[in-house]
């Protein structure tokens, strides 16, 4: 499992000030309205930001960081991606995963057939579609239903799946 979850990337500055323009990788955008730091990664260091203010534009986050007053001091951050510890992750329900956890999980069918690992979560709106890539390189795609995903177990790293009638043969 991973220690940082991801919730944004910066994608441009905005205005003169210091601000940046994030786009935000969460399932609620208001979230950046509780979150008092993030971390991000410039390869050479991980600075710890703090975040000042935060303003909302179209599907677009905009935050001020108390660490930088300008913009020539946050061009550093375009296109770098914004984290949080986990500990401040946003609780999950009980049939809820994050899909960095999800990623890379051996999938097997009920009667214990290995499909492959699972390599990319489509976010549709009606249900997440899991994507599944066996050994060949061929992929599988298993809608993220109760009736299809059985058992996530993230400690054995291993989903078991059960394939409705017609999944194999598209």
């Amino acid at each position: 499992m991973e220690d940082f979850l991801r919730v944004g990337v910066v994608t441009s500055t905005h205005g003169i000030a210091g601000e940046v323009k994030v786009f935000p990788t969460t399932d609620d955008a208001a979230r950046f309205k509780k979150l008092k730091e993030v971390f991000v990664d410039l390869g050479r260091e991980q600075l710890t930001l703090h975040i000042a203010s935060v303003k909302f534009f179209k599907n677009m986050v905009i935050l001020k960081f108390k660490e930088f007053g300008s913009i020539n001091e946050v061009e550093k951050l375009v296109k770098k991606d914004l984290m949080i510890s986990r500990e401040l992750a946003v609780p999950l329900s009980e049939d809820e995963n994050f899909i960095c956890d999800l990623i890379g999980l051996l999938t097997v069918t009920e009667d214990g057939e290995e499909l492959g690992a699972l390599s990319d979560v489509l976010q549709t709106g009606a249900n997440d579609v899991y994507v599944i890539t066996d050994k060949s390189g061929r992929e599988l795609l298993i809608p993220a239903i109760k009736q299809c995903i059985l058992d996530v177990d993230l400690n054995e790293q291993k989903m078991t799946v059960h394939l409705l009638e017609g999944l194999l043969d598209l």
